[in-house]
């Protein structure tokens, strides 16, 4: 986005920017989806500062931010229908780069940063009961005129659904992850990894699916396969799950994802501990799990003091 023009990105900072999302990619491990977003938030951010002050920002000009630009940019986003998660969301991103620039070009922008960010109350996850689920894996099983394609949807729901897996990280499984023995090394969000208990019959459903499909199960190549052999993308599995939701009266909520809300709910109904189901989710702080899972405070502390050995 650089070019010429009192609003265009200038050179300097365009090149802050690139410097500052290779960092975040580099040492902090960002997925590639989230650098697309950290890219997005700061142009927007740096748009702004260009129209408000009337000359494009440089990395030498945000020395002089203070939290009367930052309310301004704030009231900016709300005027264009963002709502307080994105804003907040949008705003995170803008610190943290500004936090890397202070220190790389070595002014203080402590008044800037002060600024907070609006609060808002987390949406809880809508899980599938285990009727819903059931009934929604054998809609799909049932869904396709291909037998090997519906034992592709199939298998994959099955992983959602039995092993708390993300969509990405199902599809991004290769043919030399099987066969799964009694676990699975997934690498998650930010590159952390995790050992994930694999069901007998997550493992048959993958079982099924390959005996059927007609492509050659190879180390290098994806496990989970398109009909025209490539790697399966995340909206096939989101299209056929929509059928079945459809056939079968769900919600809108009953997404892939919701599989993965189910797998923890389900636990956490049959007795599970949150701290393993972190554990099995690869969350990062024991909070994101407790919002995940719809457990409020008070279920928590009564976890805590019926488990605390001096209870």
């Amino acid at each position: 986005m650089t070019g010429s023009g009192p609003l265009a990105l200038a050179p300097a900072m365009s090149d802050a920017l690139a410097r500052w999302l290779d960092t975040e990619s580099a040492t902090r491990g960002r997925a590639a989806h989230t650098i697309n977003a950290y890219r997005t938030d700061l142009l927007a951010f740096l748009a702004f500062l260009g129209a408000h002050h009337g000359e494009a920002a440089t990395p030498k000009s945000l020395a002089s931010l203070r939290q009367a630009d930052m309310r301004a940019f704030a009231a900016s986003e709300r005027a264009r229908g963002y709502g307080a998660r994105s804003l907040a969301r949008r705003q995170s991103a803008v610190r943290s780069f500004l936090r890397w620039i202070s220190d790389r070009e070595g002014f203080d922008l402590s008044a800037a940063l002060s600024s907070r960010s609006p609060k808002y109350a987390r949406s809880l996850p809508r899980p599938l009961s285990p009727e819903q689920a059931q009934d929604a894996l054998d809609m799909v099983a049932a869904g396709h005129d291909t037998p090997w394609v519906a034992a592709r949807d199939m298998a994959v729901m099955t992983l959602l659904w039995g092993c708390g897996l993300r969509i990405s990280e199902a599809l991004g499984l290769d043919g030399r992850e099987w066969p799964f023995r009694d676990a699975l090394t997934i690498t998650g969000k930010g590159g952390k990894e995790r050992r994930v208990p694999v069901l007998p019959v997550a493992s048959d459903a993958v079982a099924e699916y390959l005996r059927l499909c007609p492509w050659r199960l190879a180390p290098d190549e994806p496990l989970f396969r398109g009909v025209r052999g490539g790697r399966l993308g995340p909206d096939v599995v989101a299209a056929s799950l929509r059928r079945a939701r459809a056939a079968l009266g769900l919600p809108p909520t009953a997404t892939p994802h919701a599989l993965r809300h189910s797998f923890a709910t389900h636990l956490l109904a049959a007795g599970g501990d949150l701290r393993s189901i972190q554990e099995l989710l690869g969350h990062a702080n024991l909070s994101t799990t407790q919002v995940y899972t719809g457990v409020d405070d008070a279920h928590l502390m009564a976890v805590y003091r019926s488990a605390h050995p001096r209870k």
